[in-house]
């Protein structure tokens, strides 16, 4: 009998996260989701020293930035359902495997082909990782309350992630060459790889009909088009162009084709009753409206710091730090906050934060106000964190445990949507609001030079460089005054989109229910064998 009974509780502690051991899991997931997100923003810094030593052409270039997102963004579903299905660890492990090789592909590139290629393979790899971080955090944390701190974590852990990246690039640029900050991602994965494989436990969904190969594939097809049409249109490609519209198009047919299959199909890949559950749903789109916000207003504020205020690179990135350190917090302090006020009040009160934080910003000018800035990105980083937070810790524990792998690609699937929507739709804001205050005329300014600083604040600067004297300094005045117009009515736009969120955030539960979660019963191993067909 005590064999049994030793037996069971070894089983309970494995299912469960291994007991004590969980936080010790939580840190390694943490690590994977860190370098991650430090490889999403840390080739920004590195894109002067790659044109100069590979000398892509602009359309190579392009691809270089955009192609870890795009294809990472277009197969978080398909990773994400597989890792139910084949065992989450067993996809994350492959995926550490990967990013490892890419990493040291990218590094060692001599052609912007090659580069290319290994910053796809990047995406393959971080695809494979992010969901799998979420759904094995959403099994080794069963008790809800726990489970909120883990989430809690591991987003102050994204929001330290997003910051480093410039950072660590730029710290490596200076020392070494740009490969560098490639080569960086090999140490960690030689020990992530081990220490994942030894206290990472195992775990799948119900293993119940075949994986759905044709949908999986219509996901990830369906998903690039979509983002990459997005993508376009944040680059300011119009809505007309051949190349944008059709991956659009395509893009949404075949999502469409995807959801039609998935409701037909006795065993679905992705549970889409899901989204019948208001928490689950709403929590989705709250996630696309945060991103929407932050990603467009990043961008735009980045451009307004170098380029109105004439600060440097690395001055920029010190000045934002505030944002990441209140994101950082509100991560800390969200169980808490869920905890006493529940996930309603929760996230409506962090969009209504950031809102505020929004429009405090519109009084920025021309002149640098320090004070402004720093009280502005506090409150718009602790806002959003506490929005993102709530939002994704609701739409987990929404999900059933067998399908954790799916929900967590959605919930990372809405956040690339949402910043790649927030770049176009705001960065459009911003254009139309900012053409007309120079393509109307300049006095003293050539129109034709008028008309060509109308595309940007950058191309206002050349051109004012090139016309020198009184004329050039009118058009320089001009464009920031142009700019920091266009800047305040992004912003009051923005502000409204946060306030929408605020209204949707009211579906959410009142309370956050931390009923104890049942241990699943052990399955038998013939029917936890996945099986994949056509």
């Amino acid at each position: 009998m005590s064999g049994t009974t030793t037996a069971a509780a070894a089983l309970r502690r494995r299912t469960a996260g291994a007991g004590a051991n969980r936080w010790v899991v939580l840190v390694v997931l943490c690590v994977s989701l860190l370098l991650v997100a430090v490889d999403a923003t840390v080739l920004h810094v590195a894109v002067p020293a790659v044109t100069e030593d590979l000398r892509p052409g602009a359309i190579e270039l392009l691809w270089i930035v955009d192609v870890y997102p795009l294809v990472c963004a277009s197969l978080l579903i398909l990773f994400g359902t597989l890792g139910d299905r084949v065992g989450r660890r067993r996809v994350l492990l492959l995926g550490y495997a990967l990013f490892g090789v890419a990493s040291a592909l990218a590094a060692l590139a001599e052609s912007a082909q090659v580069l290319i290629a290994a910053r796809a393979l990047l995406g393959v790899g971080g695809a494979m990782i992010m969901p799998a971080t979420l759904s094995i955090l959403r099994q080794v944390f069963p008790d809800r309350r726990e489970r909120a701190l883990a989430i809690g974590i591991w987003s102050a852990v994204a929001a330290v992630g997003a910051a480093v990246g410039p950072l660590l690039g730029g710290f490596l640029l200076e020392h070494f060459w740009w490969g560098s900050v490639f080569l960086v991602n090999i140490p960690l994965m030689l020990v992530s790889l081990p220490v994942g494989r030894l206290l990472l436990p195992e775990s799948k969904g119900d293993g119940r009909g075949p994986w759905d190969v044709v949908g999986a594939l219509m996901a990830a097809g369906g998903l690039f088009g979509v983002v990459l049409g997005v993508k376009r249109l944040g680059g300011g490609e119009p809505v007309a162009s051949l190349l944008t519209l059709l991956p659009l198009v395509l893009g949404a047919a075949l999502l469409a084709g995807f959801v039609r299959r998935q409701r037909r199909r006795a065993y679905p890949l992705v549970d889409l009753r899901m989204f019948r559950r208001a928490a689950f749903s709403t929590s989705v789109g709250c996630i696309v409206l945060a991103m929407l916000a932050l990603v467009g207003l990043e961008l735009i504020a980045a451009q307004y710091l170098q380029l109105v205020l004439g600060l440097s690179p690395l001055e920029t990135g010190l000045r934002l730090l505030p944002l990441t350190f209140a994101a950082m917090g509100a991560g800390l302090a969200g169980a808490r906050l869920l905890r006493r006020f529940g996930p309603r009040r929760t996230v409506c009160a962090g969009f209504c934060l950031t809102a505020l934080a929004v429009l405090l910003l519109t009084a920025m000018g021309r002149a640098d106000n320090t004070a402004l800035l720093l009280s502005g990105f506090v409150l718009l980083g602790f806002g959003l964190e506490t929005t993102l937070f709530g939002a994704y810790e609701s739409m987990l524990s929404e999900a059933p445990p067998e399908q954790s792998g799916g929900a967590a690609a959605i919930g990372e699937t809405s956040y690339q949507l949402g910043a790649g929507i927030g770049i176009a739709l705001l960065g459009s804001v911003m254009n139309a609001a900012y053409s007309p205050g120079l393509t109307g005329g300049v006095p003293g300014v050539p129109s034709a030079a008028s008309a060509a600083a109308g595309h940007s604040l950058g191309e206002a600067y050349d051109v004012a460089a090139q016309l020198g004297g009184p004329a050039g300094v009118a058009l320089r005045r001009a464009a920031g005054d142009a700019f920091v117009h266009g800047l305040h009515v992004t912003l009051v736009v923005s502000a409204g989109l946060l306030l929408l969120g605020a209204v949707m955030a009211l579906r959410l539960p009142r309370v956050m229910q931390c009923d104890a979660v049942p241990v699943p019963a052990p399955r038998d191993s013939v029917e936890s064998q996945s099986r994949v067909s056509v």
